[in-house]
């Protein structure tokens, strides 16, 4: 099989029950991939190259013996250093659990083991998954793979970089502002949060049961096709009985969904922050190709955007981020990473009495959101105002709203999908966005793999 490490998931799983090659060959070609450029990287900081073959024969041996029904047998994977792997190191980029090994897998992560998928290793995240940049004080910093002096964006960063290098095919990111589709952005990769309530949060760093930013956080796929988002969002989704936010939700097919006559709400500014002419340029050039599809496409956005600084800065810090404290005690961290020492002390408390005016607020700005999206299937934006910037970039005050774009729809809760849609002048990956409707991952999808056909979806870094 050609090229075995920059395939899909979805190629990789049926060229191993095809017996076209062994799943001992594609995780050796991805382990020789990886040695070939973490060193560049540093997106992988936890292998387990030994357990990962032993897996890999004892899949070709099922193959073999005529059991291969799951659907990702012998498929390769990467996972998020915030989700729990029994019996590896898992950090959350925190230094109290720098020798953390848990006893039992994340939700997430057994289900795709028993989907058949072969942990490779462990990809590196900013501390507690707080940050728009990959850093930490345990592991350092991940670069991206088009160009090593900008950032492949946060928290999923290490996993965005890792896959668009061709070291993995795919793994799970968690995302809480935009900590998936911002990855997948600056990255040139594929990308879905689901929907509010879809993917249990067990077991990972920032886990269920956050009070007031509870709903924010979501599990979601990163791949370079989309095709592998459709395959692996079932496979996660789902209550586990665990996770109280989960509902059993029906999940639909994104090959049931029909692109012509679809309505998609279009805009190139949010009006709080206004993207690179190139980023605008590939918002309209997605807009045309999803007209060319028969979908029905207007400018319009929604005013209630407007609304986003004064709510986005209380929601999370409005406690004094008494919540962070709280996930640094678990972990029995004491020496925290600068990025989170500065979240801490940039706000302080405000009074109960407003913060619970911001609550009210919010669920008027949620109310406002579904409003709009009565006369639409989806919303098709940028992800971000700006591609990949300079490390420490993302701290900078010009850029505090450039990533507004994707927190918007942490807030609403709805599914974002991100895909590869042009270029910037530096040679950077720029992705375009598209949010649908409440529990409609599979019109996202859809729409993303229109996007990706017509607009070539991810390319191969130059390493």
């Amino acid at each position: 099989m050609d090229d075995i490490t920059f395939s899909s998931a979805t190629k990789i799983a049926q060229a191993v029950r095809d017996k076209d090659v062994s799943a001992v060959e594609v995780v050796e070609a991805h382990l020789r991939r990886i040695e070939a450029v973490n060193p560049k990287l540093n997106a992988v900081v936890q292998l387990c190259a030994d357990r990962a073959l032993s897996e890999a024969a004892d899949a070709d041996a099922a193959l073999a013996n005529g059991r291969s029904n799951s659907p990702l047998h012998g498929v390769p994977m990467t996972l998020k250093d915030s989700l729990d792997t029994e019996g590896v190191v898992t950090t959350g980029g925190t230094q109290g659990r720098t020798g953390f090994v848990p006893s039992e897998d994340a939700t997430v992560t057994a289900r795709l083991r028993a989907a058949g998928a072969i942990l490779l290793g462990k990809t590196n995240t900013p501390e507690l998954t707080l940050a728009g940049e990959t850093d930490n004080l345990i592991y350092g910093r991940t670069e991206n793979p088009y160009m090593h002096d900008r950032i492949p964006g946060g928290s999923s960063g290490g996993a965005a970089s890792i896959i668009a290098a061709g070291g993995s095919p795919f793994d799970m990111g968690s995302d809480t502002g935009g900590s998936i589709r911002l990855p997948a952005h600056f990255c040139g990769i594929t990308g879905l949060k689901p929907n509010s309530g879809r993917v249990p949060r067990t077991g990972h760093i920032v886990p269920y049961g956050m009070g007031a930013v509870d709903a924010l956080t979501q599990n979601g796929p990163l791949a370079r096709f989309v095709e592998d988002l459709a395959l692996t969002l079932p496979i996660i989704a789902g209550p586990d009985w665990s996770d109280p936010a989960i509902a059993p939700v029906p999940l639909g097919d994104p090959a049931d969904v029909n692109i012509a006559g679809l309505r998609i709400a279009m805009h190139t500014d949010n009006g709080l922050k206004t993207p690179t002419p190139e980023i605008q340029d590939a918002v309209r050039a997605a807009a045309k190709a999803l007209e060319s599809a028969g979908a029905n496409v207007e400018e319009a956005r929604p005013d209630a955007l407007a609304m986003i600084p004064d709510i986005n800065p209380k929601l999370n810090g409005g406690d004094g981020r008494a919540w962070v404290t709280r996930l640094l005690e678990r972990a029995g961290t004491t020496e925290m990473s600068p990025f989170i020492k500065n979240r801490l002390t940039q706000i302080d408390p405000v009074p109960s009495s407003e913060y619970s005016a911001m609550l009210e607020e919010l669920d008027r700005y949620r109310s406002l959101m579904l409003g709009f999206m009565r006369d639409y299937d989806a919303i098709l934006c940028p992800t971000a105002a700006i591609p990949a910037c300079a490390h420490g970039g993302t701290w900078l005050d010009g850029n505090q709203w450039s990533f507004s774009y994707s927190g918007a729809y942490n807030m609403t809760g709805w599914p974002g999908a991100v895909v590869r849609g042009g270029t910037s002048p530096e040679g950077l990956p720029i992705g375009v966005q598209v949010v649908a409707r409440p529990w409609r991952e599979d019109v996202a999808l859809a729409l993303a793999a229109t996007l990706e056909s017509a607009l070539g979806g991810w390319q191969k870094p130059k390493l």
